[in-house]
């Protein structure tokens, strides 16, 4: 990678592009920079020209070389594109396929990989449009620069601040790499044609019509390695709990509510699979007894009677014949001695475990970090990132043990 686009939109966090501009070309990068116009309102092309010793483009009708379209030219050129910052504006547009300007216009043409560093607002940030414009960017294949939390220009205090340059630079490297490695790991087809089983998801179990008891499991581990596994040509079956989760393409989804309805929905699919990954974070206990009316409060103390519901992995691991069984194990305390012990009475393959208690790879967090316990007691751990990234970790890990 050596030739950087940056993408400056108009937020106040565009002087921070001036800085990663330079670091970028400290390192020995090749930098051009497209700016919006409103972002000439917070910074100037001569900055940028100075710094980066190459033109600056403002203008889709501005072509600095009469024999190529500027746009097209700059998109073949780049081996990555930059957004920063990344409005709620300019996210918006990329998001609906809007080419209005210079760098939407570049944006469409690219086939480069694309990063964004979102900077604005915390309340924009959050809105539920600018969350769904940056779903529909990251199926695209958009990477994401996450905000911080810190002072913003508005006078809050909260997440919305943009990623320091440094930051942003040491990210979009780490990135790029992975891709690197996906290219060269998707080559295989030793996934290919293989029957495999996903569950993910909580479940949930009923007290009465208003009330339930679930767990905070968010479905994303699970779902990220059903797409991965799909993506490699694999057969794929995701048993899913309620999830906010849109199911990947190209698999069987098979919707349940219940442990004894995840139960069933695995069971009778067991036979044919040649691997489950049982992500999913199934209830230990049930009510004893599911009411028809919703309870009334009383006066005092309520108890109410659990049982316990079926031990989906266990089961799995009893009748395991020639399937291959990952389960996972989410703690918060002595991760590798109950990942171990899991491994053992479960009778799994590995065993895959993480640290829920640490708030930044927990449950609903796009991020994660995970130790595979292997019955032979190699211990591989997988370092921070995205879940889509662990997953094919993971899938390269498996394919490199057991191919």
């Amino acid at each position: 990678m050596k030739n950087i686009l940056l993408a400056v939109s108009g937020g106040i966090a565009a002087y921070k592009a001036i800085d990663l501009t330079s670091k970028l070309t400290q390192s020995g990068y090749e930098v051009r920079v497209m700016l919006t116009e409103h972002a000439q309102e917070f910074v100037t092309p001569l900055a940028f020209q100075a710094i980066s010793r190459n033109p600056v483009y403002t203008s889709t009708f501005v072509e600095e070389n009469p024999a190529e379209i500027q746009h097209i030219a700059l998109g073949d050129w780049a081996d990555a594109v930059i957004i920063v910052p990344a409005t709620a504006n300019i996210l918006g547009k990329l998001a609906n396929g809007i080419a209005d300007d210079m760098i939407t216009s570049t944006l469409l043409a690219t086939t480069a990989p694309k990063f964004a560093a979102p900077a604005m607002n915390v309340h924009m940030y959050e809105n539920p449009r600018v969350q769904h414009n940056m779903k529909v960017l990251a199926q695209d294949g958009y990477r994401f620069a996450e905000p911080g939390e810190g002072f913003l220009a508005c006078g809050y205090v909260a997440k919305g601040r943009m990623m320091e340059p440094l930051d942003i630079m040491a990210f979009v490297e780490r990135e790029m790499n992975e891709v690197k490695d996906l290219d060269q790991s998707t080559q295989s087809q030793w996934y290919q044609d293989k029957n495999i089983l996903v569950t993910a998801g909580p479940t949930v179990e009923v007290i009465d019509p208003v009330r339930y008891v679930s767990n905070r499991a968010s479905g994303k581990m699970g779902y990220a390695i059903a797409d991965a596994l799909q993506k490699r040509g694999a057969n794929v079956t995701l048993v899913s709990g309620p999830t906010y989760l849109t199911p990947p393409e190209n698999v069987e989804f098979v919707p349940v509510t219940s442990a004894e309805d995840m139960f069933n929905a695995v069971t009778e699919r067991y036979e044919a699979q040649d691997m489950v990954f049982k992500s999913a974070a199934v209830s230990d206990y049930k009510t004893s007894e599911q009411l028809e009316h919703k309870m009334k409060k009383q006066n005092g103390d309520l108890s109410i009677t659990f049982t316990r519901t079926q031990d989906i992995l266990k089961y799995l691991g009893d009748h395991k014949a020639h399937q291959k069984l990952i389960g996972f194990a989410a703690e918060t305390q002595d991760v590798e001695k109950y990942a171990k012990d899991k491994l053992d009475r479960k009778n799994a393959d590995v065993i895959i475990a993480n640290n829920v208690g640490d708030t930044s790879i927990g449950f609903n967090s796009d991020d994660n970090e995970v130790t595979l316990f292997f019955k032979d007691d190699e211990a591989v751990s997988i370092e921070k990132g995205k879940k889509q990234q662990l997953a094919e970790r993971i899938l390269d890990e498996l394919e490199r043990r057991w191919k």
